[in-house]
């Protein structure tokens, strides 16, 4: 390389090289991924930042890079002629790969990177980069080869990068979503808490803007902070989601896996229209379009905790208002006066913060956590 056209690429290689290089000690695990160092990281990002600016017929490519030869992927789809790794090659690729699970192989022949095809079996820890949209870029690895789970290492978002705290500290003030975020690999392997994650994940997805309220399966004391009449309320309660999670271990995997896919995806699509959507902690769907207000006698929410799970992250105590506009508020709001719930909530902007009541600091607790679902 004469030079990183894109600065951030060389600023965080080295780093990421370290990291890597750190996950797995050699002697402990022979069979581990190979590393990449610095240099083909940087050219890794570089190329890869270049063709997330591009467009084919329209479209902003979506892509995965995996580092890693041939030999040691699942069921390689190989090229006749391995591709030179360029911003334009991957901008023409990108059509082809962009469904998730598929990622186009990256690995060195005679000194040079070449994309040699693609493959949807990767072994655990392998370098992996995603391109999620224009300028924006995550590192990523896998935890395990029985895991379908990806530990987000690091976020290009045009010149600003974010390097995900790789110790969470005591997460055990925080709800169980924030758990399974920060902590991935110690999370037990819990149904309902992935789809919860599904769920985050899916009212990103639809860019639209949303808040999900997921308060106590049992009791109703949770009216106290709703509008009423409740203009779609949901009678009986829509049970296909907890029906789906409480039965997931049972007959064959990818189907129940679908299934629960295609129940999450009709959930958050409800967030997208105007005011809360409302489930249990079992999933149970009570409502959507509902409005939060303050219960007669409640002080109103003036001061939360913000804390954001990257290094260099300050906690710092900010008014609602600094967070966004009336549904921040009102989610703050509600997660002060209703102690056992979670509010979440999605920008249009792709944001995405989790509100919790904490008893430690004895205040509401506001997590952005955007870099944690991309």
């Amino acid at each position: 390389m004469s030079g990183p056209i894109y600065p951030a690429a060389r600023m965080l290689a080295g780093r990421l090289a370290e990291h890597f290089a750190q996950l797995v000690p050699r002697d402990a695990v022979p069979e581990a991924p190979p590393l990449p160092d610095a240099e083909t990281i940087e050219a890794i990002v570089d190329a890869a930042f270049w063709a997330s600016l591009q467009h084919e017929e329209g479209y902003a490519p979506e892509i995965s890079l995996v580092f890693l030869p041939p030999e040691r992927a699942g069921n390689p789809l190989l090229l006749a002629a391995p591709l030179p790794l360029g911003p334009r090659a991957l901008a023409r690729l990108a059509p082809a790969v962009e469904r998730p699970g598929i990622h186009l192989g990256v690995w060195r022949e005679r000194g040079e990177l070449r994309v040699w095809g693609t493959t949807r079996s990767i072994p655990s820890f392998c370098f992996v980069l995603e391109v999620e949209g224009p300028g924006l870029l995550v590192v990523k690895h896998r935890l395990r080869e029985d895991s379908s789970k990806f530990r987000n290492v690091a976020v290009f978002e045009g010149e600003q990068v974010k390097l995900v705290r790789p110790e969470p500290g005591d997460v055990s003030d925080h709800p169980a979503l924030l758990r399974s975020l920060l902590a991935p690999e110690s999370a037990a392997a819990d149904a309902a808490v992935d789809v919860l994650i599904r769920l985050a994940v899916s009212m990103r997805a639809h860019k639209r803007g949303g808040t999900l309220l997921v308060v106590p399966s049992g009791t109703d004391s949770w009216r106290q902070s709703i509008v009423r009449p409740i203009a779609y309320a949901v009678e009986p309660a829509f049970a296909e989601l907890e029906r789906l999670t409480r039965s997931s271990g049972e007959g064959e995997a990818s189907h129940a896996q679908a299934a629960i896919g295609q129940a999450v995806e009709a959930i958050a699509g409800l967030t997208a229209v105007d005011g809360a959507t409302l489930v249990t902690d079992r999933y149970e769907l009570l409502a959507f379009g509902v409005k939060i207000a303050r219960p007669d006698g409640q002080p109103q929410v003036d001061r939360v905790v913000l804390t954001e799970p990257v290094e260099g992250g300050v906690e710092t105590v900010v008014g609602p208002v600094e967070l966004g506009g009336t549904r921040h508020i009102s989610a703050a709001q509600f997660a002060q006066d209703q102690p056992n719930a979670v509010a979440l909530v999605a920008s249009q902007d792709g944001r995405f913060t989790v509100f919790a009541w904490s008893p430690r600091e004895r205040m509401v607790h506001a997590h952005r956590v955007e870099t944690l679902l991309l």
